[in-house]
């Protein structure tokens, strides 16, 4: 039988530019602005600055920019740092079933060594292409299952969209693919344990996912094997870590109609720097809000119809996600996120502020924030999102959204993507600056010098 990593290999080889449906280029280059804007605002958190120094140590080189300043890293380096910081307000994008950020690891990487190598522009975009199918595709095989056992999937499969990723901008023969990709099982890895603390490391997964890619491709470029059946061996991704006989592996999600359908167009881009599956009680609450002129005031309760997959990652257990420690607790904590998104009228770039996080207007309102499981719910492959507001005078007001705002069926536009970026840039890129950068990624398929868009995001803000 032919090996996964055999079919994928094959494909990665022979698809060119001009194979690329014009959606997935345009999507593509919109991604490229998403990722750099959120890697520079993520640059000024503490996290950021944390990972920044430490990159400066581990990585010393001049190869490749460090989004956002000055700085300037090995290949690894700059792949590491700029796919961390993009992780750093959870507002990158998301493959809905599999919930991977494809995208922050692939950008991270090709850009990075677009930086070295001084490639085309059209070279950048379909590697990112190629490498965020991928990464979709390897986690749609069992959607949901990685999750509950406290794996990351960004950190699971990211890596290996980023292998082949980084095989075809290295132009590495179908054999050396291959081993790429078997070198990778070993490196793939991400425990989400500090969801319970509050603590940073899921942050550093898109970082360590476009790092071990790079390290991957470049070990088999060397000549180092690995194993051919990584994913479906007998101890491959699957078989090692989900260990369940009743979970099958739908195994045709994986290289059927490659080049056809394209798995990576339902993923979504985020209005809100929260986990994913919030995005549609966010959506509805705030449209509430707005329609009512709604108050913490006015409020008995809150109550969400959530899908039963959901629960373990943002509604329990209750005593952490009703009084988040950090930032990174409440983004991931549905009833204290619709709480500050309702005091405070928005989500955006400011949002999850210690101020916040103790603000007892905000935490007396999550504590209103109820959950039931409905098992009629879809999926992750639909994020909808159900509620219920109950007024202190008898008055429920419903809503749903039915998809998520920033998916294939509820798109963001162009220009709120670009104002999303905006705003992340903001105090550390100048207007004229942010335009620029803006205007050259909308034109990426025309640069001829990958490392000339990468200068566009050079300050003096450090």
């Amino acid at each position: 039988m032919i090996a996964a990593s055999q079919k994928l290999s094959a494909w990665v080889r022979q698809m060119r530019f001009d194979d690329l449906p014009d959606d997935v280029v345009t999507a593509t280059m919109l991604r490229v602005i998403d990722v750099v804007g959120l890697s520079i605002a993520g640059s000024q958190r503490p996290f950021g600055m944390s990972v920044r120094s430490a990159t400066a140590g581990l990585h010393p080189g001049t190869e490749a920019r460090i989004w956002g300043g000055t700085a300037r890293s090995s290949v690894s380096g700059a792949a590491f740092a700029n796919g961390a910081l993009s992780q750093a307000l959870e507002y990158d994008d998301t493959h809905n079933e599999s919930i991977v950020h494809m995208s922050s690891p692939a950008v991270a990487a090709a850009l990075a060594l677009g930086d070295r190598l001084r490639c085309g522009g059209r070279d950048a975009i379909l590697a990112i292409a190629i490498g965020n199918e991928i990464s979709c595709r390897v986690g749609s095989l069992a959607p949901g299952q990685f999750h509950k056992r406290g794996f990351h999937p960004s950190g699971l499969f990211a890596p290996f969209g980023v292998s082949w990723l980084a095989g075809k901008m290295l132009a590495l023969e179908e054999d050396a693919m291959i081993r790429a990709a078997g070198i990778t099982g070993s490196f793939a890895a991400g425990l989400i344990q500090c969801w319970v603390d509050g603590t940073q490391s899921k942050f550093l997964h898109p970082g360590w996912a476009a790092q071990s890619g790079i390290a991957a491709a470049t070990l088999a470029e060397a000549g180092v094997t690995g194993p051919a059946e990584v994913l479906e061996g007998r101890f491959g991704l699957y078989a090692s870590h989900l260990q369940d006989e009743a979970v099958a592996p739908d195994w045709r999600r994986l290289t059927d109609a490659l080049g056809e359908e394209w798995e990576s167009r339902n993923a979504s881009f985020k209005p809100f720097p929260a986990a994913h599956v919030i995005h549609p009680y966010v959506s509805a609450l705030l449209r509430l809000r707005e329609r009512h002129g709604l108050s913490a005031e006015r409020i008995r309760a809150i109550r969400c119809d959530v899908a039963p997959y959901i629960v373990g990652i943002v509604c329990e257990p209750q005593g952490e996600k009703l009084h988040p420690l950090t930032d990174s607790h409440g983004r991931v904590s549905l009833q204290y996120t619709l709480a500050e998104a309702l005091v405070r009228g928005r989500l955006g770039k400011d949002a999850y502020q210690p101020e916040y996080l103790r603000d007892e207007a905000i935490l007396s309102l999550a504590r209103r924030v109820e959950y039931r499981v409905d098992r009629s719910l879809p999926g992750p492959e639909q994020f909808k999102g159900v509620i219920s507001v109950e007024l202190t005078d008898g008055t429920v007001l419903e809503e749903i959204e039915e998809h998520n705002r920033g998916s294939s069926e509820n798109p963001m536009t162009t220009d709120e993507i670009v104002a999303k970026f905006n705003e992340n840039v903001a105090g550390t890129l100048t207007a004229a600056q942010a335009r620029r950068l803006v205007d050259a990624a909308l034109a990426l398929d025309r640069c001829e010098d990958v490392s000339r868009f990468t200068e566009l995001t050079v300050t003096d803000h450090e």
